[in-house]
């Protein structure tokens, strides 16, 4: 027979976990957001964090200046926009909510998969937006300004869409 919890066996929150875990296991816990280890790094080493808020002021001003290389790495994650993640890990599921005003609309499929493959013919990669909170209308309209960039002008953009899904989603483990 199963015995009763009380309120303080309840599992910790991610703060919490967050500040206790071993810092390998922090790290590993802050990957889902950026599979960045220097961004990951940085902010398991600035533990304990007294605040939700205090950890991501500091996770949104880590590792700044993310490099070509840690954006490559990163983007080996991310699925094309339009695309359904595979998977059912934690990275898997925060692209499907992020994605979702683009799932289901046959016309911007089709015109996001155009997209996608000018981008990736003209920069050797996915196109990365935050998506969450953008319409669909906008991710393309933003496709479409992107595809004029140079790759120069383009990394410190894919560099900040990246940033900026990372605080999405430790805002999301954050507050589930």
């Amino acid at each position: 027979m199963p015995s009763e919890l009380r309120p303080d066996d309840a599992a910790p929150d991610f703060l919490t976990a967050f500040n206790a875990a071993r810092r390998a296991d922090a790290e590993a816990m802050l990957r889902p957001c950026a599979d960045i280890p220097r961004w990951c790094n940085e902010v398991a080493a600035a533990r304990p964090f007294a605040s939700a808020g205090e950890l991501l002021s500091f996770a949104e001003l880590a590792a700044p200046d993310f490099t070509e290389a840690e954006i490559e790495a990163a983007l080996a994650h991310h699925p094309r926009i339009g695309e359904r993640p595979a998977g059912s890990g934690t990275e898997a599921r925060f692209s499907r909510s992020e994605q979702a005003s683009v799932s289901g609309l046959e016309d911007v499929q089709d015109r996001l998969l155009a997209g996608n493959r000018a981008y990736e013919e003209k920069f050797g990669q996915v196109f990365l937006i935050r998506a969450a909170g953008r319409s669909a209308e906008e991710i393309l309209a933003a496709l479409q300004e992107r595809l004029g960039h140079t790759p120069a002008e383009e990394v410190p953009v894919i560099a900040a869409q990246l940033r900026e899904i990372a605080i999405l989603r430790l805002e999301g483990l954050l507050h589930p």
